[in-house]
């Protein structure tokens, strides 16, 4: 269980080989109450909270631009405990990002909707890893990214011009895995289909778009490690 990999660098990726174990999550051994009372008290502030499965690290390292991991099947509550109390040895969290780019450049961002775990908050439409988001029980990055953006926004990754490698950005306790997909579209444009999607969604995860033009522009409740992400693709623009 070890986590060996530079932290708070934009890195190239070639290859991801996180791949998903059997039984238990080390981290979960021994804190059931811990896990189950915490849940119960962040039930008590958002009802909403679903306690689905998802896939929590607990090995990741990063050597000659590949990216190799172990990972395995949680409960939600398990992460929520883990994200109160962290950081610690045995966990942490990877999760991936399509950085949806405009024809003018300008990225596409989401608004958390209220009933969220990060209601409010600003990051390019994403989800952790899910059971399904393994093949061959090897995490699909592309999946997971595509999945999540057309759930949370309606756009669809598939029509539009993916870079051919992945990147990473690790900071305390979490790793990002992104990508770049560039749309034909104006940024303007694709914010008004995300809109028309969301108004028309029973239960929207999202409250709406955020259209981010440089790095200058990051809106109040962005997330933290947005930034780099944003500043490595304004300086890099050219670059698909």
């Amino acid at each position: 269980m070890s986590f060996d990999l530079p932290r708070n660098r934009v890195l190239p990726v070639r290859e991801v080989d996180v791949r998903l174990e059997d039984g238990p999550h080390p981290f979960a051994a021994g804190r059931e109450k811990e896990i189950r009372e915490n849940w119960e008290e962040e039930v008590s502030h958002n009802p909403s909270l679903f306690d689905g499965n998802m896939a929590l690290l607990a090995s990741l390292a990063w050597h000659d631009e590949r990216l190799v991991g172990t990972c395995h099947v949680v409960k939600y509550s398990t992460f929520m405990l883990w994200r109160r109390i962290r950081p610690v040895a045995s966990a942490e969290h990877c999760f991936a990002h399509a950085i949806p780019v405009g024809a003018d450049n300008a990225l596409i961002a989401a608004r958390m909707g209220a009933h969220t775990a990060n209601a409010g908050r600003v990051y390019f439409a994403a989800g952790s890893f899910e059971p399904e988001d393994f093949r061959d029980r090897r995490v699909d990055p592309h999946f997971n990214m595509a999945r999540e953006v057309g759930e949370e926004t309606g756009l669809l990754l598939d029509r539009a011009a993916a870079e051919p490698a992945f990147h990473c950005w690790s900071g305390e306790g979490g790793t990002v895995i992104f990508r770049r997909y560039r749309f034909t579209e104006t940024a303007d444009a694709m914010a008004e289909s995300i809109r028309r999607f969301v108004a028309a969604e029973l239960e929207p995860e999202i409250e709406g778009p955020v259209v981010i033009r440089s790095a200058d522009d990051l809106p109040v409740g962005t997330m933290p490690h947005m930034r780099p992400l944003v500043e490595w693709h304004f300086a890099n623009s050219g670059t698909l």
